[in-house]
């Protein structure tokens, strides 16, 4: 699906086990809460760290980008479309996540909340 931004864009609902996701929210964004098998770099410093993540990535997979709500992931989404990379956006980010009942941690592996 692609909304009218033209970033290709994803529901929760889509989403399996196992899918590669990447959260670029902020660091205290991260701690308080966080989808346990997520990749983190932050919007802020993705750009800076962007080897760090063709590292993780999957070479033939889809990257799914999060943020809390949707609006940073678009950006990098929409970064990473340009660099020729299959991602998208999830829509709704880490509150719909948490919305749809699936596990979100803290930094330490306890049950966490999205802030």
């Amino acid at each position: 699906m692609v909304f009218g931004s033209g970033v290709p864009t994803v529901g929760v609902d889509e989403l399996k086990e196992g899918d590669f996701l990447l959260d670029v929210r902020e660091n205290d964004e991260w701690h308080a809460g966080h989808a346990a098998d997520a990749l983190h770099i932050p919007m802020s410093e993705f750009v800076a760290r962007f080897g760090e993540f063709t590292e993780a990535a999957p070479q033939d997979g889809r990257v799914n980008v999060l943020c809390r709500v949707g609006g940073r992931s678009a950006q990098v989404t929409a970064y990473l479309v340009q660099q020729g990379i299959d991602a998208v956006n999830v829509a709704g980010g880490m509150q719909a996540w948490e919305a749809a009942g699936r596990p979100v941690v803290d930094d330490k592996g306890q049950p966490g909340a999205v802030v």
